[in-house]
């Protein structure tokens, strides 16, 4: 997002919003938001509008194809992150009954962020504040989450 502008929340219907608004997180690490913005039709298009059987059932060979496909920003380490987090976001909502409810079993924002670090590949403390903020989890304002993030 440009500086100063805060992006736009949802309110997930299924687990394929969840994982959109990931990717773009993941994405966004360490690249531009307007390239990401720029490519973003295609990456949802070659990743199958995100559905998230879909993406999880990616195999190999799909994720090579996405490397050389000019839609998407052909970073494979990336690109596998994505199939990834698919498959653990199912994971944890068959664990867990629901994902909403694997968000929801962190005592506070710090704690639930450290998950999300190990449980999702490509997802920083920044892009777990983003995407937890667009699929309208609570977040502590951005100016305490840079505050608190500069101390550690």
């Amino acid at each position: 997002m440009p500086p100063g502008q805060a992006p736009k929340k949802i309110t997930p219907k299924s687990l394929d919003d969840y994982l959109e608004i990931m990717t773009k997180a993941v994405f966004q690490s360490g690249i531009s938001w307007s390239v990401v913005e720029a490519k973003w039709s295609g990456i949802k298009e070659a990743f199958l509008d995100f559905q998230i059987g879909a993406v999880a059932s990616m195999d190999d060979g799909a994720i090579d194809a996405l490397a050389d496909d000019s839609r998407v920003i052909r970073n494979r380490r990336k690109l596998a992150a994505i199939r990834h987090n698919a498959r653990r976001m199912i994971e944890l909502d068959e664990e867990h009954g629901d994902f909403t409810n694997y968000l929801r079993s962190h005592p506070d924002f710090w704690s639930l962020v450290k998950e999300l670090r190990k449980d999702f590949k490509f997802l920083g403390e920044m892009g777990s504040y983003y995407w937890l903020y667009v699929v309208g989890e609570d977040v502590p304002p951005h100016e305490q989450f840079e505050a608190e993030r500069s101390r550690k």
